[in-house]
């Protein structure tokens, strides 16, 4: 089995290991690698996966928009999203799914996350257009750097919520942290966690990001970009090999 991680970056990505220690647990044989892409080379991946010479990919920024584009079909929660961050080759044909969703969705259904708070999604790619639609059953807001482009996003997923100005927190709201922002090191505006209710970051880096540790002092209930990539991954797995991941070997892999 040959599975890809697509990007750019991709250097600091724990996939490779993560999904390597998978294979290895589960007895099968193949190989995960990194491949840092742009539009160009996401062609060829792509083709690759249509015609087996790879047999499933994942796809990070800035892709996701391009990997749903290209693909032959989608899941329900990568159409509603529009973006793909998994590929699978079936019956000829390259699937899209969006894991993305059920990472969010295992994280906020633990125990510490109250299940009726709003949710301020922070970005107007790919992974934040998988957090609306995994949010999309409480009430969202949306923040950006640019409204139009926060606007669009709630355009293109269909989901009810709202705008907010970057740099604005909303009381009590759960925080999905869906930019950049904090892999190498840098911060979140102070008002958004000092009236959050919760944060979910999904940048992960060599270091702990600055918004992990603010919300820990807060005492606000806190996921990291390590747990979501294990969550998606192990769904990811699931779709590549029909087998369950074996997330003990995942996590101790990262």
């Amino acid at each position: 089995m040959k599975l890809v991680l697509l990007g750019d970056p991709v250097d600091h990505s724990r996939s490779p290991a993560i999904h390597n220690a998978a294979l290895a647990a589960c007895g099968i044989e193949g190989e995960y690698t990194a491949r840092r892409v742009d539009s160009d080379g996401m062609v060829i991946a792509i083709a690759e996966v249509r015609y087996g010479r790879l047999d499933g990919a994942n796809v990070t920024m800035p892709h996701k928009e391009l990997a749903f584009e290209m693909s032959d079909r989608v899941s329900e929660d990568a159409l509603r999203a529009g973006a793909v961050n998994t590929l699978v080759r079936s019956l000829g044909e390259v699937w899209g799914h969006n894991t993305d969703v059920v990472g969010i969705r295992s994280i906020l259904g633990g125990e510490a996350w109250p299940e009726s708070a709003p949710v301020l999604i922070l970005g107007t790619g790919g992974a934040a257009a998988g957090a609306l639609v995994a949010v999309a059953d409480r009430h969202v807001s949306i923040s950006g750097r640019r409204e139009s482009a926060a606007a669009g996003i709630l355009s293109r997923t269909h989901v009810g919520g709202s705008t907010v100005p970057w740099g604005n927190g909303v009381d009590g709201a759960i925080v999905v942290n869906a930019t950049p922002i904090g892999m190498h090191g840098e911060a979140l505006p102070d008002d958004v966690l000092l009236r959050a209710g919760g944060l979910v970051d999904l940048t992960y880096g060599h270091e702990e990001a600055p918004a992990m540790e603010h919300a820990r002092r807060l005492g606000i209930p806190a996921a990291d970009g390590r747990q979501m990539l294990i969550a998606q991954a192990a769904a990811a797995f699931e779709i590549w090999t029909g087998v369950s991941a074996p997330l003990d070997v995942m996590n101790a892999a990262f």
